[in-house]
């Protein structure tokens, strides 16, 4: 059994953003708490929206900072610090221009990969050893072109995709706590969602 004690997602606050690829993190997050029924809720201190979902002995919290992306670790650190989580009991979920959409993978530790919410996480919390939910949303084809791709929304066929690997990865995240990152990694790796449309 993995402790995993923060599932934190990542993207930009506001209504303008919501439906945008940098906001795959928040998807995942507001999923996760819509299928454990509780709502996230403002928290100053912890500069995003929480909520707790209690499992048997498990107290795991959910985190979407509402600081912007490239402050993201803010948060993340102080609610690390007040609840005494180490960065291998966290979990960050975010975009990955690197994957296509309809895909999702988990791994443990690494660099920022030109993530700016994850590279600010790793200089909050001084370790990059939390693990990583990356879901794939493709990639426009030259780094020019980027910053508007992520800011903008995918096409529906893709978005469709998105949510079912989201809906995936929601039970990844199950099996991650309820077992390890082996039996995670085999559910979230082996689904692809493009194949079954």
């Amino acid at each position: 059994m993995s402790t995993i004690r923060l599932l934190v997602g990542l993207g930009n606050p506001g209504p303008e953003y919501s439906q945008t690829r940098h906001n795959a993190g928040f998807w995942l997050v507001e999923a996760y708490a819509r299928q454990y029924a509780v709502s996230l809720q403002p928290e100053s201190k912890f500069f995003g929206h929480t909520a707790r979902i209690q499992r048997g002995a498990l107290d795991l919290r959910l985190l979407m900072p509402m600081t912007y992306m490239n402050r993201s670790g803010q948060g993340v650190a102080a609610l690390a610090n007040f609840y005494k989580i180490k960065p291998e009991e966290i979990l960050v979920a975010y975009d990955e221009l690197d994957l296509p959409p309809g895909t999702a993978k988990l791994k443990t530790g690494g660099g920022a990969g030109g993530h700016n919410g994850i590279k600010d996480i790793i200089a909050q919390l001084g370790s990059p050893d939390f693990h990583r939910l990356r879901i794939g949303i493709g990639h426009p084809g030259h780094k020019s072109k980027v910053t508007g791709f992520v800011l903008g929304k995918a096409p529906a066929l893709e978005q469709s995709w998105m949510d079912d690997t989201i809906a995936q990865a929601c039970r990844s995240v199950d099996l991650l706590i309820e077992q390890d990152m082996r039996a995670a990694q085999q559910h979230l790796h082996s689904f692809k969602a493009q194949s079954e449309s």
